[in-house]
């Protein structure tokens, strides 16, 4: 059964952007793009609002912190053109990026606690300019695995223009002697890479790890995001006037 909405009195487009602190100029960007159901005009042109389009503007705003703004304006429009497979679609696939953040978060993180136990002293052979076969018998590895390294985006050599030979600078040596050490962790390529790639911007691998705990708080804000998008959504949907009827659970004993 849905829920009613059948407002008392009609609402002003200032009575909805009041409630979330935006102009009212939003709230009619908002029913322009489908974000809001279609208002109906008086016969003077103005908008009238009603408890409809007031819950349709707080499930929107809920869904942003969740979604995006993006894809929370796509479900929205999907849910006012009456698809609602289409908005569970675009639901399934931003837990699907969640679960997988998750999984990349646990894996780049299970790699920096290895770095940070392990991470190489600095040694005189780090302090310069090193070539490929010099970097090679350093780590004990054949320039075939720099080479692959480099394809994988783990190591940047710059090329002498000259020979075209590569050079690897202490940067480079250092993230080297780093997936040297995560590879005898029987970390993947993809991963290192990741990892490498987070070092640089962090500056060291204990940055890296404070960084990590800010990312770990912001995927868990967004999960508990998520749970109340769910709880606006459901109660949205049960009252939108359309024709989101949601189907019957399929028992077991309907299925021959």
């Amino acid at each position: 059964m849905r829920k009613s909405l059948k407002p008392a009195k009609t609402l002003r487009p200032a009575d909805l952007a009041r409630e979330h602190g935006i102009s009212t100029q939003a709230v009619r960007n908002y029913e322009y793009d489908g974000f809001l159901p279609p208002a109906e005009r008086t016969p003077a042109g103005y908008r009238v609002y009603t408890a409809l389009h007031a819950a349709a503007l707080r499930t929107y705003r809920t869904l942003v912190p969740a979604y995006g703004h993006t894809a929370a304006g796509e479900i929205m429009r999907a849910l006012h053109a009456d698809d609602l497979d289409t908005a569970l679609t675009l639901i399934d696939r931003a837990h699907t990026q969640l679960l997988r953040d998750r999984d990349t978060l646990t894996s780049v993180r299970r790699a920096v606690d290895q770095l940070v136990t392990e991470s190489p002293p600095a040694t005189p052979f780090s302090a310069s300019t090193r070539t490929i076969g010099e970097l090679a018998r350093h780590l004990r590895v054949t320039p075939a695995t720099l080479r692959t390294w480099e394809a994988a985006g783990i190591l940047s050599p710059t090329r002498d223009p000259a020979t075209g030979y590569r050079h690897y600078d202490p940067t480079d040596l250092r993230d080297a002697e780093l997936a040297h050490i995560l590879r005898r962790g029987h970390h993947r390529l993809t991963h290192i890479a990741a990892v490498i790639a987070q070092i640089r911007d962090a500056g060291s691998t204990r940055a890296l790890a404070s960084a990590l705990d800010t990312w770990q708080s912001t995927l868990t804000a967004q999960g508990v995001a998520m749970l109340d998008a769910a709880a606006a959504l459901s109660d949205y949907t049960a009252a939108y006037p359309a024709s989101l009827e949601r189907p019957c659970p399929i028992s077991s004993e309907s299925i021959t």
